[in-house]
């Protein structure tokens, strides 16, 4: 969220904003007023808060007493002059220990806070929502989190910078952090100073991205390592890795998306014959999408009909669409499309971060949906509920206004990135591809373990797109037993759907396990 509220996540700054820049969390529209943004910003202050309180969850029949702190991080550039106030909630076990992991958790955009993921997943408290459904107005539940990573890990929520109650301070400005290698410089910067004071430079440390998060993930375990903090793991959730699939005239990223095309039909059993073993079948569907699929589209014009009849009858086996509109849009069809057609005279379309939602146009003959239901079928209740809790239980006040995202930030983001081995910079649009900075820092880094946490019904970034991404990072043999994926019933938020999150907290705890160890 992504968003993501969420994640989110082209050549130009239009693109940018309708396609790829928003794969994972499309800018909204409650963001305050550009002129607005240096007026609060002046409030940010150099001065570090922190405000302590304390609390108890139980996780597997175990009451943990915690203390969550709500602050923040003054970052500082190489002159030691303050650049940016960076906010962040911590969660940290009492009597853990230096020996306890700790782990740092965001999300994207590029222009997204971390709420999503603050109220919504792992801490020790959560929100409730209706998912799939859209969840309805206050009164909201905030409830005790079983399923929270608190008896796991140590948790640090951070803001980046523009967003949440993060802000530059003195003469910076927002562009300053607003680009792919000037945000992760600044997460490295917040991170290291949160190591710093809290003395957590000799525990175990994992960095956790959602969404865009991930791909800012990937560029900060190369930067981290360089400044000499070793991660001992990397998570990334509802991944993109490498925003160059999503350039117009390529046709990888219709590939990527066939399998959640697939997933989503069998989910509101749009096939004809829908198999019972869905992880089975996706095998086989994957299979087709990087075969006969990708060989077909790789021939353009040139495709012969014959041919094209055949793979539009088993495109059309797999995603329940009409044989007669996929060969009417030539075999690629956009997610937007997909999104309005396969409930087409169902009065319905689909969401983008999670097809299990549902939304209502104003009319059924449109090509694109009107707006995205697993967006705003939750969002409401993520943002009130966090702006609940951070004043009556954390007791954190400020006069600065809380920014979920802020639209500013994506329609100025810099795309362009310097690749870690090659030292060159990306020749404009979108041509940044972080694969290749988690590539050379698990090489520097033997022993850094990447697990890749995905839904089946993601459509913002679909998890054949990350397998691919990850299967061409050039991994030395004795390195991919480093990674390991997982997979959900749910969708872009994989914590939204609560059975996926059991599941998702059992996974991490095993994988936390190891570890340490």
């Amino acid at each position: 969220m992504k968003l993501h509220p969420l994640v989110a996540v082209g050549c130009a700054a239009a693109l940018m904003m309708s396609g790829a820049a928003r794969a994972a969390e499309p800018a909204r529209s409650d963001a305050p007023k550009p002129e607005a943004a240096e007026a609060d910003g002046a409030k940010a202050s150099a001065r570090e808060t922190a405000r302590a309180t304390h609390h108890t969850v139980t996780v597997d029949g175990h009451a943990i007493p915690y203390t969550a702190t709500a602050g923040t991080l003054t970052l500082r550039d190489d002159e030691g002059k303050p650049v940016a106030s960076m906010f962040y909630v911590a969660y940290t076990a009492d009597g853990g220990g230096k020996a306890r992991p700790v782990t740092f958790l965001y999300n994207g955009g590029p222009g997204s806070s971390a709420v999503w993921l603050h109220m919504a997943s792992l801490s020790p408290v959560r929100v409730e929502t209706a998912s799939p459904k859209a969840t309805g107005p206050a009164p909201y539940s905030l409830i005790p989190n079983a399923s929270s990573l608190i008896d796991k890990s140590d948790l640090v929520f951070l803001d980046a910078i523009g967003t949440g109650y993060s802000r530059p301070l003195g003469e910076a400005k927002g562009k300053d952090f607003w680009g792919v290698d000037e945000d992760i410089d600044a997460f490295a910067k917040g991170i290291e100073r949160y190591v710093t004071i809290n003395n957590r430079w000799n525990s175990p440390k994992v960095i956790f991205g959602e969404s865009y998060g991930t791909h800012r993930s990937a560029g900060l375990a190369f930067k981290l390592g360089e400044d000499g903090v070793q991660l001992n793991g990397v998570i990334i959730l509802s991944s993109i890795l490498n925003y160059g699939v999503r350039s117009p005239g390529f046709d990888r990223n219709l590939i990527n998306l066939l399998p959640s095309y697939a997933a989503t039909a069998w989910y509101h059993d749009k096939l004809a014959a829908k198999p019972a073993d869905l992880t089975a079948w996706l095998k086989e569907v994957r299979a087709y999408a990087e075969g006969p699929y990708a060989a077909a589209l790789a021939k353009g014009d040139l495709l012969p009909d014959a041919e094209r009849d055949a793979v539009a009858a088993k495109v059309a086996a797999y995603t329940g669409l009409p044989v007669e509109y996929l060969k009417e849009a030539k075999l690629r069809v956009e997610l937007s499309h997909f999104r309005k057609e396969l409930l087409r005279g169902q009065s319905r379309t689909l969401g983008r971060y999670d097809s299990r939602f549902e939304g209502i146009d104003a009319d059924d003959v449109g090509e694109s949906p009107e707006y995205d239901p697993s967006d705003t079928g939750m969002s409401g209740a993520v943002i009130s509920a966090f702006h609940d809790y951070v004043v009556n239980q954390l007791g954190y006040t400020t006069d600065m206004s809380y920014r979920p995202n802020w639209g500013e930030i994506g329609r100025n983001w810099d795309w362009k990135h310097k690749n870690p081995t090659s030292g060159n910079p990306g020749q404009g649009g979108v041509s940044s591809d972080t694969a290749l900075d988690l590539s050379a820092a698990m090489r520097r880094n033997p022993r850094l373990r990447l697990l890749s946490l995905n839904g089946y019904f993601d459509m913002a970034t679909p998890f054949f797109g990350t397998e691919h991404d990850i299967a061409h990072m050039q991994l030395d043999p004795t390195l991919r037993g480093n990674v390991a994926f997982r997979y959900y019933p749910s969708g872009h938020m994989v914590y939204l759907n609560p059975e996926a999150l059991k599941m998702m907290k059992a996974d991490l705890a095993a994988w936390y396990d190891g570890l340490v160890k």
